[in-house]
């Protein structure tokens, strides 16, 4: 069976080395990008399985890259890694879909 195909995005390189570190022994990483704009792109030209993204990229949002990327490539699940807690961007989350994962919830 094959691993799933995972594209990581956020602008900090240290979150983006610790995050690939996780997830290789288990996914593959298929890429690495720092910006909405680029994720987009890759998403559509790597196809993975999962989005482990940023909500608040450069260039474009993580937010906004998941709802350009919610049309062209609806079978890649989007998970949004983010230090955020406000509720303007978990109401926005939800709205791409994002199911609330809290510990509440759980």
């Amino acid at each position: 069976m094959s691993r799933p195909r995972i594209l990581l995005a956020d602008d900090h390189p240290a979150v983006l080395k610790a995050t690939n570190g996780l997830l290789k022994p288990q996914f593959d990483v298929v890429g690495t990008v720092v910006d909405g704009a680029t994720l987009v792109s890759e998403a559509l030209r790597l196809c993975p399985d999962v989005i482990v993204a940023d909500i608040t990229l450069p260039v474009l949002s993580g937010i906004d890259a998941a709802r350009q990327l919610r049309d062209s490539a609806p079978s890649a699940k989007v998970v949004f890694l983010t230090v955020h807690s406000e509720q303007q961007f978990v109401d926005a989350c939800m709205a791409e879909g994002a199911l609330d994962m809290s510990s509440s919830h759980i």
